[in-house]
């Protein structure tokens, strides 16, 4: 089975930001899938795979809506390890093999605002599941190789969460944020990957005191990975990973729009991926730029499958 599903994104939950300037947003993103997976992410066959994927990610800096740099935090760190079990059926649906996944990741969170004001904590974050992969068979894009696959995921509020912390490794929001990948080798050596998803989310009923307000929500948002890689060797590739998140509706408080609320970035990055037999290791750096209203952070991830 060659099968890269939705890992995690680490969460920084950082609402004591709106008691420093009304610059920073009130209301965060929660953790999603930005250049989590990228090469030959579009392609799976039948059987078990499970993943254990690293991401270490550090912001010193804080973009707010017009992209310019403000004075807190001072540093982000966060460090998570996601255990993912993917499942990929014989059965048929609308002609794709049937699956399903879970991803439970285990978060650590270091944030210092300022002096004597900053928090860490470790634990598990929510939990993502899907009921619903859909893996069609190989079929051909222009003469070439081309698969794709659907996925329904949604996440369930079962990590920690404290709204008087400023950092948690939980948000205490559902979510659903399904998507549709697929991979096209356009020649024996070079393939194209891409993985577009759609991002809603519930409301957090029990926000942090500094917003003053009964219930918070972070608006839509769609988010996409792109990559690009060349076989240099048997099982080794070598490429560059690229990814962009836009929010498409404001945050909202208690029912009132957040102006100027909406997160934006892009980040890209160079990539290896190493096969041999059923086992897979990938390794990316990123760096991130026009940032809007959240951290600007540098990442490594390593994700290393095994297939059965």
């Amino acid at each position: 089975m060659r099968f890269d599903l939705r890992v995690l994104r680490l969460t920084f939950v950082l609402l004591a930001l709106g008691g420093l300037s009304p610059a920073y947003p009130q209301v965060v993103l929660p953790p999603i899938n930005i250049g989590n997976t990228n090469f030959m992410d579009g392609r799976a066959l039948p059987g078990t795979m499970f993943q254990q994927t690293i991401i270490a990610a550090d912001a010193d800096s804080f973009s707010d809506n017009n992209g310019d740099t403000q004075p807190a935090p001072d540093a982000l760190r966060t460090v998570g390890i996601a255990t993912q079990v993917a499942w990929l059926s014989d059965h048929k649906l609308l002609g794709a093999n049937w699956g399903a996944e879970f991803i439970l990741p285990l978060v650590h969170v270091d944030l210092d605002v300022i002096p004597g004001l900053d928090d860490r904590q470790s634990g598990f974050g929510d939990l993502f599941l899907s009921p619903l992969v859909l893996q069609w068979p190989e079929k051909e894009l222009f003469g070439r190789p081309f698969w794709q696959r659907f996925n329904f995921n949604f996440t369930v509020p079962v990590g920690g969460y404290d709204r008087n912390r400023l950092a948690n490794t939980g948000t205490n929001t559902f979510r659903v944020n399904p998507h549709y990948a697929a991979t096209w080798m356009f020649t024996d050596r070079w393939e194209i990957s891409a993985r577009f998803h759609y991002l809603w989310n519930g409301r957090n009923d029990d926000p942090s005191p500094a917003l003053g307000a009964d219930w918070s929500q972070a608006g839509e948002a769609v988010h996409t990975n792109l990559a690009i890689s060349r076989e240099i060797a048997p099982g080794l590739r070598l490429g560059l990973a690229g990814y962009h998140l836009r929010q498409i509706s404001d945050d909202r408080i208690d029912g009132m729009n957040v102006r100027d609320s909406r997160e934006q970035v892009i980040g890209f990055g160079p990539g290896i991926r190493f096969q041999r037999g059923p086992q897979v290791l990938f390794v990316h750096a990123y760096h991130e730029t026009a940032v809007r209203n959240r951290p600007e952070r540098n990442q490594v991830i390593v994700r290393y499958a095994r297939f059965f």
